[in-house]
């Protein structure tokens, strides 16, 4: 452990710069650096050579990054489309109760625990105790059938 930390205190600054100026804030940049960490940490004992170590725990952190914004990316078009309800033609919330009615309960529970709750798939997948494949798939399923209802 002391050797990772000695290495990890050396590029710590830049690793925050970097994933600042991927994620655009500080909370998810500094989520996103000690996930970085928190993975290197794990696998410390299987670099080889500890002069590679800065490029080493960069790549892990940008493709922490990348993964992170993929996420958001898609949680935010889920709640774009559960919250077209404040368009004409869904004015109240008793029509997104009603349009969420549409879903099994199932594919409402991921719905809402992804938009409103904030869970990550596989918390989700942690919470239900399936697959998180499986919960990939029936929250894709459940947002096709909220936008065939919306058009």
């Amino acid at each position: 452990m002391e050797g990772f930390m000695e290495l990890y205190q050396t590029v710590y600054k830049d690793m925050y710069r970097l994933a600042y100026y991927y994620m655009g804030s500080a909370e998810d940049a500094e989520d996103a650096v000690q996930e970085a960490a928190m993975a290197a940490y794990e696998h410390f004992c299987r670099l080889k050579d500890k002069d590679a170590f800065r490029p080493w725990i960069f790549k892990i952190l940008v493709n922490r990054c990348k993964k992170s914004l993929k996420k958001r990316s898609r949680r935010e078009l889920v709640k774009e489309t559960v919250e077209r309800s404040y368009e004409p033609s869904l004015s109240s919330q008793a029509e997104v109760l009603e349009l969420l009615g549409k879903l099994d309960d199932e594919e409402r529970l991921i719905v809402t625990l992804t938009v409103y709750g904030g869970y990550k798939g596989e918390e989700i997948a942690r919470i239900l105790n399936k697959n998180h494949s499986t919960v990939r798939s029936k929250y894709r399923r459940a947002l096709k059938k909220l936008e065939s209802e919306l058009t």
